[in-house]
């Protein structure tokens, strides 16, 4: 796929379907090996991990739940710095092996708030499983269990990613080119 244009700005390839996938499988071995014999809940942050997580869970052959919460702190390209919750958690996490799946990891504001709540209901045990790091950006340090790729600090769509509403249905990650 070439340069796209998504509202005002354009996009250039970044990470392939390909690459994707293979990152994505080697997550999925690691959690099989590391959660043998247990039944993992995952919380899948809403909106951008959608994609992530459909693919990781369809490769997972482990006994395993999935539930889905919505947090948001971004509007337009940049985060806003408020972490907004939309939806709640309605599983009870207490006493489970808690997995959070989230899409990308940049200021790391987000889970630094959400994760106390987490730790307050007394998980067994939670770990943070992400697609993207934007390790250049980090203000608010994440222990990152799973990691797929470390990304520069560079505005990043596709994959169920997006720029105001467009760009989660590309099928690999464009990065922002202007």
């Amino acid at each position: 796929m070439g340069t796209i244009q998504i509202h005002d700005r354009h996009f250039k390839p970044y990470i392939t379907a390909a690459e994707l996938d293979e990152a994505i499988t080697r997550i999925a071995a690691s959690i099989e090996r590391d959660y043998a014999g247990k039944t993992p809940l995952f919380l899948s942050i809403l909106n951008g991990s959608f994609m992530f997580s459909a693919e990781l869970f369809k490769k997972l052959t482990m006994p395993a739940e999935i539930c889905f919460i919505k947090l948001a702190s971004y509007k337009g390209t940049k985060s806003t710095g408020h972490v907004i919750t939309s939806i709640g958690l309605d599983d009870e996490v207490y006493d489970r092996d808690v997995i959070i799946l989230e899409d990308i990891i940049d200021t790391g504001k987000t889970l630094s708030q959400f994760l106390p709540q987490l730790e307050h209901q007394q998980p067994r045990s939670l770990r943070v499983c992400a697609l993207l790091h934007k390790y250049e950006a980090t203000l608010h340090p994440v222990d990152i269990g799973y990691l797929g790729f470390r990304i520069p600090d560079r505005f990043v769509v596709g994959f169920g990613l997006d720029y105001d509403g467009l760009g989660r249905n590309l099928p690999e990650i464009m990065q922002l080119a202007d």
